[in-house]
């Protein structure tokens, strides 16, 4: 009778769980085509490798029997030779020479090289043709390279982003110490991200303290003036602070008037710059959440501490500040993440020892059209902020995350 009588209520309940997912498709729509298809472009883009497979096909059906413990026969150099032809009129021997140069320095001017021999010749055999124009083709790492580029995917951009390699014979190894630039660059970006956050929760919880005392007609002007600069738009708010932090700008003004120097400060292009500029546009999302926590907190609370002899400072500490934990926490990790991925500012306000990864992504994506790089460096940033994110909710638990 109860598991009749359970049906009946499932089925009952049944009309309204349709219409509160109808209700809510538009918003799961929205978020799969904003969200979830753009992250899984990233990730495919990371790994995708098609450069070989469609400008060299004859070449790699030929590797596909090669067994990779020497240089190959005629019948490779001959699909090659094919291929290149093919690709010399279409203009296509770069595409492959450009992707096979990030492995393997000066392959790109090869192909381009042997793309141009191939088109002016008549006929084979091709291997001695190949081996007298260049004597990488008798190197066994060159075909290793191109034989590995020959899969749909690839690890490479990835190794890339953490400072990894893969030598010719498929060995992961640390990168050239020379190069590798990446880790330094994210930890870079981790370390600025931190030192924003911890200023922003230094300067945003005494004013939320004061926004949830303060009578309700001056709590509102107050958020007012913590909202105002979310209307503005962020480029204009970066420009602000290289007026206010150039040599000739009002705060190297007011120092030398003041006397505190007697030489203007290099204030603008520094990691200085860059942290007080990031400090100032992230102060509203860090104060919001630590005043929503505050507003919730009785103020009697205090008094009765007070009452029962605690000092001022102890009644506060130990009393009110426990409390305000949860709005602490949010802010800053909201401020955290969203400072991960900051790009105008630290282009603008900071130097070249300042640039965080997401200007290596841009650079990436708009100069050097490197988009498997640029891709490969957005994935490691994701993985780092689901890891913070995570590691966040393990000390301090999702119960005591509130974000407003």
């Amino acid at each position: 009778m109860s598991r009749a009588l359970a049906r009946a209520v499932r089925r009952s309940a049944r009309p309204a769980r349709w219409a509160a997912f109808m209700l809510g498709a538009p918003a799961l729509l929205f978020l799969a085509i904003t969200f979830v298809t753009p992250l899984v472009a990233l990730l495919s883009t990371a790994v995708a490798n098609p450069e070989v497979r469609q400008v060299l096909p004859r070449t790699v059906v030929a590797l596909a029997r090669w067994d990779g413990k020497a240089v190959p026969d005629e019948p490779v150099f001959a699909a090659l030779a094919a291929d290149l032809k093919i690709a010399n009129d279409a203009k296509t021997a770069a595409l492959v020479g450009k992707r096979l140069n990030y492995e393997m320095p000066g392959m790109r001017s090869k192909m381009l090289a042997a793309a141009r021999m191939v088109a002016a010749a008549e006929t084979g055999p091709y291997k001695p043709m190949f081996l007298d124009k260049d004597d990488a083709w008798n190197d066994l790492a060159t075909w290793q390279v191109i034989a590995r580029n020959t899969r749909g995917w690839t690890l490479y951009y990835l190794l890339t982003a953490v400072d990894m390699a893969q030598t010719p014979d498929g060995a992961i190894v640390r990168g050239d110490p020379e190069e590798s630039i990446f880790l330094l660059l994210l930890a870079r970006t981790l370390w600025i991200s931190a030192l924003v956050t911890i200023g922003t929760v230094v300067l945003g919880f005494p004013v939320a303290y004061a926004i949830s005392i303060a009578p309700p007609s001056a709590a509102r002007v107050m958020l007012l003036f913590v909202l105002l600069p979310l209307w503005t738009s962020l480029l204009v708010r970066t420009t602000a602070w290289v007026v206010l932090l150039q040599t000739d700008g009002i705060i190297n003004d007011i120092i030398v008037a003041t006397g505190l120097s007697a030489e203007r400060l290099q204030l603008i292009f520094s990691r200085f710059g860059t942290v007080t500029a990031m400090v100032h546009i992230q102060l509203p999302f860090t104060i919001l959440p630590i005043y929503s926590v505050m507003r919730g907190i009785p103020a009697t609370q205090i008094r009765a501490a007070r009452s029962l002899g605690a000092p001022a400072f102890s009644a506060f500490w130990r009393v009110y500040a426990p409390q305000t934990i949860p709005g602490v926490v949010a802010g800053g990790l909201i401020t955290f993440i969203l400072s991960l991925g900051y790009y105008i500012t630290p282009a603008l306000v900071g130097g070249p020892t300042d640039q965080m990864i997401s200007n290596f992504i841009s650079t990436y994506v708009n100069r050097d059209l490197n988009w498997g790089l640029a891709s490969a460096l957005g994935v490691v940033l994701l993985a780092v902020t689901l890891a913070i994110y995570g590691a966040f909710l393990r000390i301090v638990g999702p119960e005591r995350m509130r974000f407003g």
